[in-house]
């Protein structure tokens, strides 16, 4: 049979999840902050605008150049546009049913919602500060954390002061709330 007809095993999937992919819970609503919508927005527009016309023109490039079968930058080129399709289709989809929650428009600030950055001191006494954003958004590095994660869910409605209990893989830990700012 034909290479040409047999399908490439590299993770290639129907499905344009990326593995990293934030799952939301059935029938929740996506929910970005206007920041998270805005470098999502972005991000789809390097890669229409930018990355996609870039790589087709190698790949036309290295088409031109004979057997593709041997052609490193076509393959690889090709390899790269079935990711850049997957990214956009995804970011598209998770775009179409977002909804862009203004942080600076909660009226109660004196809990924890979306939107909010919190400090928390946790069963060591370490001080930690979270932001909580959307799931598409979350960052770790940068302190943010998803509407849908366990942190986020436990710290939901607790106002300064309250202690809430947080599942962790090592058990029930107790989380004292010390700080909540919508900035």
């Amino acid at each position: 049979m034909s290479k040409a007809f047999t399908k490439e095993s590299d993770g290639d999937g129907d499905d344009d999840l990326p593995e990293t992919a934030a799952p939301l819970p059935p029938g929740a609503k996506n929910y970005l902050t206007p920041e998270g919508h805005a470098r999502l927005m972005a991000e789809l527009t390097q890669l229409r605008r930018v990355e996609r016309p870039d790589v087709v023109r190698v790949v036309s490039w290295a088409a031109g150049n004979g057997d593709r079968s041997e052609n490193g930058d076509y393959l690889y080129g090709k390899k790269r546009l079935r990711e850049i399709d997957r990214r956009v289709r995804y970011l598209m989809k998770r775009l179409d049913i977002a909804e862009v929650v203004d942080q600076n428009r909660q009226k109660n600030r004196d809990q924890v919602f979306f939107g909010a950055t919190v400090t928390y001191v946790d069963h060591h006494d370490a001080e930690r500060t979270v932001r909580i954003v959307g799931a598409d958004e979350a960052r770790q590095e940068h302190g943010e954390v998803s509407w849908v994660s366990p942190i986020a869910r436990a710290l939901h409605k607790a106002g300064e002061g309250d202690v809430v209990k947080l599942r962790t893989p090592s058990g029930i830990e107790e989380i004292e709330v010390v700080a909540i700012t919508y900035v």
